[in-house]
């Protein structure tokens, strides 16, 4: 991009980030998508009070995402009918951390949303790793 081209741009907004999300996720292997069904995604400026609270973050720029949705087993237990699972992105906190870093927003964006699904399943960092080879 030509020095010019930055003149004129803005910070994503929220349906930006959206859109990039969902082109991360859909861009994932299947066998890591699966589990988690039909995922939202939800993208706010900032962590509400009680995920700070929750989570005792010291900022609301320590975290970048979260995964919200039942475990595999509650899943399997729902008969094939399991809550949607959501996925929230905090645009300030990944915007901060984007200004800070030598990698491209949807690559963030990316490594967000696998380490959430990923925590949230229980996979390794090594398993997290590979994916995000991919």
């Amino acid at each position: 991009m030509a020095e010019s081209d930055w003149a004129d741009l803005e910070a994503p907004g929220i349906d930006e980030f959206e859109t990039i999300a969902r082109a991360a996720f859909a861009g994932l292997p299947d066998k890591f998508r699966g589990p988690c069904g039909n995922i939202l995604f939800m993208v706010q400026e900032f962590p509400d009070e009680d995920v700070i609270a929750d989570m005792d973050l010291e900022s609301e720029f320590d975290i970048l995402g979260l995964f919200q949705g039942d475990d595999l087993a509650v899943r399997e237990g729902h008969g094939g009918r399991p809550e949607p699972s959501m996925i929230f992105l905090y645009r300030r906190p990944i915007l901060d951390y984007w200004a800070e870093h030598n990698e491209t927003l949807g690559s963030i964006i990316r490594h967000v949303i696998i380490h959430e699904i990923g925590h949230h399943f229980g996979l390794s960092d090594e398993d997290m790793e590979e994916i995000e080879g991919t």
